[in-house]
């Protein structure tokens, strides 16, 4: 029984959680990319380009054959699925984390002196350049 318990407690950890739905998430929205690409992108190439097709293209040596129009379908595929995913999604994506980085810029821990301009810390009451004693910050 403790197996099963070990077993039970490695599966609802929330890493393996996290992960499992991270790749059904991940297909589920690969195949919407795909259908992008598919039937919206891909057609409007194909009335740019006038060839929405490159599978038939070939060259044969010495008897074999070699299809470099998939070759070139494949090619495309990918570039058109790596440029729907950088400026549909990763570029709103990080545009939105910039957005929302507000922080506060940190405290500062140093301040000059007013006698002699030198770096010293914030809460000092002496400089310890000119030693010159230094009103206390407010």
């Amino acid at each position: 029984m403790k197996a099963i318990d070990d077993f039970k407690a490695f599966l609802l950890r929330g890493n393996v959680v996290d992960l499992a739905v991270g790749i059904i998430i991940g297909a589920a929205f690969g195949s919407v990319v795909t259908a992008l690409v598919k039937d919206l992108i891909t057609p409007l190439i194909a009335a740019i380009a006038k060839q929405p097709d490159f599978s038939q293209l070939h060259f044969t040596v010495r008897g074999s054959v070699f299809l470099y129009g998939e070759f070139l379908n494949a090619l495309l595929s990918f570039l058109i699925i790596a440029a729907v995913v950088f400026f549909f999604i990763v570029r709103p994506i990080n545009m939105l984390i910039q957005r929302s980085k507000t922080e506060p810029p940190p405290d500062p821990t140093t301040r000059d002196c007013p006698y002699c301009l030198s770096t010293i810390p914030i809460a000092a009451s002496k400089c310890s350049f000119c030693t010159s004693d230094v009103p206390a910050v407010a």
